[in-house]
């Protein structure tokens, strides 16, 4: 816990929050209070809770609850209505990637990736757009919200840029409705009416807000959950590209000007004895887009193989598989925002602001931590010298992208399997093991209590 590190490591980790100027950004999105403790004083509490191995409710029956305010300053701040939250966020990433961009060449690969997670609420009734989702891991309909991150990475580092937290467009599948007294201009109302849309809307909506917000990406990653004609098709109209696994579904290409599915364009390929990638093709969807498919050999079925879409037709075969391996950092993303940082389990509420506030809470600990573990672990943060000696931060190479495109393969078929869950925690262990050593040994007392 933060109490058994040294008093040099704690005021290390304090001057964070000046770095990065937290109180200024809170000021920027409207985050203040008219009386008592600022906003930055409570934004800290509840900053800090998960790093001293406490919840709420032990901290304040610790030796420092006499310091501490009262629960009820807590949930009025969590709960506030008229919080941009988004802003915040936004803002805090931007600083942070902007810094990212320093340390990297201009020739550098960057991506924005798209994801969703299931966030389960079995055990609520009454929580605020509370729904029956479906989690695609498990297959089967659950209650709770998914939630849509946006995040941007350059195959070093990954920073969360903003999220959207879905309900259900469907009456039926809702089981609670929205509070009905909310001024239609707050931000909260906002995020309400954002929890009715479609993923692609949303992923649509969260990629244009990033490239206004001032974020940049070569490409868009994206799953074959979102790999769909008309999301692509808006996306390449905006200037972006897009890389993404897609699934045998009805869905057809021209090859020469014969529809065929997708294992019929596999299978018209010429054999290949190549190990890993079986072979790659230019083809066009039914609305005339031309699209680049390469189909993968799977390590985990020797019979069957994987393909992943490219709009960018001019990108090597294994350049495409590389940089669609750097999608893997999102999945490292939600463990340990799940697992580690008490995404959706640290409060108990039933409105829909504090699901909110907590979630961007949650989000700018693991911005923090990630701008910490580059510091510590990566050269170039130790000035221009470094820059005559050494070149950039070295690229993900092929074959890890490679393994990383199957263990993503095994997450989205056998999510519950132990082969599954080892291959994830490796990832993790590697993503921590280059943490600095204080925040390190923070991961080691959670863990041991978990």
């Amino acid at each position: 816990m933060l109490q058994q590190h040294s008093l040099s490591e704690q005021s290390r980790f304090s001057k964070l929050f000046v770095t990065l100027h937290i109180g200024k950004t809170l000021r920027h999105a409207g985050i203040s209070k008219s009386f008592g403790l600022s906003s930055l004083a409570v934004f800290q509490i509840v900053f800090s809770l998960v790093f001293e191995g406490k919840n709420w409710f032990r901290l304040l029956e610790s030796d420092r609850g006499a310091d501490l305010p009262g629960k009820d300053v807590i949930y009025r701040f969590l709960n506030q209505t008229s919080f941009a939250w988004r802003r915040f966020l936004q803002t805090l990433s931007l600083r942070i990637v902007l810094y990212f961009e320093s340390l990297i060449s201009s020739s550098r690969v960057r991506v924005f990736i798209v994801d969703d997670s299931v966030l389960s609420r079995n055990r609520s009734k009454k929580e605020e757009l509370l729904a029956r989702v479906f989690d695609h891991s498990t297959g089967k309909f659950i209650k709770g919200y998914t939630l849509l991150t946006l995040g941007w990475s350059d195959g070093f580092s990954f920073a969360p840029l903003d999220f959207v937290m879905l309900s259900s467009a469907k009456l039926a599948n809702r089981i609670c409705e929205m509070a009905s007294n909310l001024s239609k201009r707050s931000a909260g109302y906002k995020r309400r009416m954002e929890a009715f849309s479609r993923k692609p809307d949303a992923v649509v909506a969260l990629l244009e807000r990033a490239l206004k917000a001032g974020f940049t990406a070569d490409y868009v990653l994206m799953d074959s959950w979102f790999t769909q004609v008309p999301l692509f098709r808006q996306l390449t109209g905006k200037g972006l590209g897009v890389i993404g696994m897609v699934k045998e579904m009805k869905q057809h290409y021209l090859v020469q000007g014969t529809r065929m599915t997708l294992r019929e364009v596999f299978q018209s390929l010429p054999k290949s004895n190549a190990k890993d990638i079986k072979g790659s093709v230019i083809v066009q969807t039914t609305c005339g887009l031309p699209v680049k498919l390469v189909f993968v050999r799977n390590r985990n079925k020797k019979r069957e193989w994987l393909a992943i879409l490219s709009t960018d037709v001019t990108l090597d075969a294994a350049e495409i598989v590389r940089i669609y391996g750097m999608r893997w950092s999102i999945e490292t993303f939600f463990k340990v925002t799940k697992s580690y940082l008490k995404l959706g389990t640290e409060f108990q509420g039933r409105s829909f602001d504090q699901l909110i506030s907590h979630t961007t809470i949650v989000f700018s600990r693991y911005l923090a931590m990630e701008y910490e573990r580059r510091q510590s672990s990566d050269d170039r943060t130790l000035g221009g010298l470094f820059f005559l000696f050494a070149d950039e931060v070295r690229d993900l190479d092929y074959q890890t992208a490679l393994q990383q495109l199957m263990n993503l393969f095994l997450e989205m078929s056998q999510a519950n399997t132990k082969k599954n869950k080892t291959s994830v925690f490796c990832q993790l262990e590697e993503w921590i093991s280059s943490l600095p050593s204080y925040i390190k040994g923070l991961f080691r007392d959670l863990s041991c209590e978990s």
